[in-house]
C-alpha cells in the first residue's frame, strides 16, 4: 500500500477510486446515470455555477459554467465512460507502488478527478471566474452524441479547451490520426463442411479480402514511428455455430487510423478498391485527421512546474479533442502519466496527478486572473 504524501493526492486518489466503483460503460445506461449524480453532487456545493444536462439520442452530457456565462475563456472537457469490461467485479482498484491501479484509471477518472477538484477549488477561491466544465458519456464509441453535439448543435464554445485525454506531462499532442471504423460483410451459400464445393463460404471470401487490405496498409509504411495509415482487425464472426457446415454469411470489423494530409474518402476509397464489389462496406464512424494549437502559455507553465522542457507529440489514437479543435479553438491535450489503457491493470501515476494539478492551477490562474 502506497503512503499518499500530501492532503491533494489523498483526496484525488479517493475520488478516482470512488469513480472507478462506477461502471460506467455503454452497456450500462443507469451506471452512467448513476456517475453523473455523482459528479452533480460533487458540484452543487458551487453557488456560482449552472449545471445543464443535455441528452441526445438518449446519450446524456454535463455543461457546468458560471452564471451569466456563456462562452467561458477556458473550458475543462472530459468523459465519464470506460470500455466494457464484462465482469462488473472488475471494477474495483487497488493503490500500490505509487499508482492507482484499475480499468478506468487512466482513461479518464483519474484525470476527471483532477478536472473536478481544479473546477471545485478555484471557484470556490475567486469570484466572478471566466471557467467551464463538460463532461460526456460516449467518447468511447465516437463522441458524435457527447462533445461534436455539444460544439456542433447546442453551439458551446470556448476561448480555450484543455482535455486531458492524450499525452502526458511533459507532452503535448498537437496532432491526432483520423479514424474510420468499418463493417464489411460478405454473403455466400452454406454446405456440408465434407463437400464445401457445394457451397460458397463467405468466411474465407472475407478472411481473404482482410488478408488482401493487410497487405496494401503494409506498402503505406513509412519511418519507424508509425505515424503512418494503419488498419486492425477487430472483430471477426459469422452466425454459424455448426463445426461441420460452412456459413452463409460473415462480417467483421476494421479499425483505420491515419495521418493527414490522408483523408475519410481517400481512406474509404482504398479500401473499396483493395476489398472489390463482392464485400459490402458500412461506416461505423469516421473523423477526420486533426492538428491542434496549444496555448504557449501552457507550454510554459509546464516547464516551471516540472523543471523539464515541454514536447510537442503526434497521437496514434483519437479524442474528442478534434470536434473542438474543427471551431478553430486552441485544445491542450495532455494528462497525467498512464498506462495499461483499456486493460483491467490500466494505472495512473499518483504523483503525476499531484502535479498535473498544480500545472492546470497556475494556467488557470494566469489565463483567468
Amino acid at each position: 500500500m502506497t503512503k499518499l504524501s500530501t492532503d491533494l493526492q489523498k483526496k484525488l486518489v479517493a475520488l478516482t477510486r470512488d469513480l472507478i466503483l462506477i461502471p460506467s460503460d455503454e452497456s450500462r445506461p443507469d451506471d452512467i446515470d448513476r456517475c453523473f449524480e455523482f459528479i452533480i453532487n460533487h458540484l452543487e456545493s458551487l453557488d456560482s455555477i449552472v449545471i445543464k444536462k443535455h441528452y441526445h439520442c438518449g446519450i446524456a452530457s454535463l455543461v457546468v459554467l458560471p452564471k451569466n456565462i456563456d462562452h467561458p475563456k477556458v473550458l475543462l472537457c472530459g468523459h465519464l465512460d470506460v470500455i466494457t469490461h464484462s465482469n462488473t467485479h472488475s471494477y474495483r482498484s487497488q493503490v500500490t507502488d505509487g499508482k492507482i491501479i484499475g480499468p478506468g484509471a487512466g482513461d479518464m477518472k483519474g484525470p476527471l478527478a483532477v478536472l473536478l477538484e481544479v473546477f471545485m477549488n478555484l471557484h470556490a477561491k475567486y469570484d466572478d471566474l471566466s471557467f467551464g466544465l463538460a463532461i460526456t458519456s460516449d467518447e468511447e464509441r465516437g463522441g458524435d452524441a457527447g462533445m461534436r453535439f455539444l460544439f456542433d448543435e447546442i453551439g458551446l464554445r470556448c476561448d480555450v479547451a484543455l482535455v486531458p485525454d492524450g499525452g502526458s506531462l511533459n507532452e503535448i499532442t498537437v496532432e491526432e490520426k483520423g479514424i474510420v471504423h468499418l463493417k464489411i460483410q460478405c454473403n455466400g451459400h452454406s454446405a456440408h463442411a465434407a463437400r464445401p464445393w457445394l457451397g460458397n463460404n463467405p468466411l474465407e471470401r472475407l478472411v481473404d479480402a482482410v488478408s488482401r487490405l493487410r497487405k496494401s496498409f503494409d506498402s503505406l509504411k513509412e519511418g519507424i514511428d508509425h505515424w503512418h495509415p494503419t488498419c486492425a482487425l477487430t472483430i471477426l464472426k459469422t452466425s454459424n455455430q455448426t463445426v461441420n457446415c460452412t456459413p452463409s454469411e460473415a462480417e467483421a470489423t476494421l479499425d483505420i487510423r491515419f495521418p493527414a494530409p490522408y483523408t475519410v474518402d481517400q481512406i474509404l476509397n482504398h479500401i473499396c478498391n483493395i476489398l472489390g464489389d463482392e464485400i459490402d462496406t458500412h461506416t461505423i464512424m469516421s473523423a477526420e485527421a486533426t492538428r491542434f494549437t496549444p496555448d504557449p502559455l501552457y507550454l510554459s507553465v509546464s516547464e516551471e512546474i516540472t523543471g523539464k522542457p515541454t514536447l510537442q507529440k503526434k497521437e496514434d489514437g483519437g479524442s474528442d479533442a478534434r470536434f473542438i479543435g474543427h471551431h478553430n479553438i486552441p485544445v491542450i491535450v495532455s494528462r497525467p502519466i498512464v498506462g495499461e489503457l483499456h486493460s483491467l491493470d490500466e494505472w495512473i501515476d499518483i504523483s503525476s496527478m499531484e502535479t498535473f494539478y498544480h500545472i492546470y492551477e497556475r494556467y488557470l490562474e494566469r489565463k483567468l486572473l
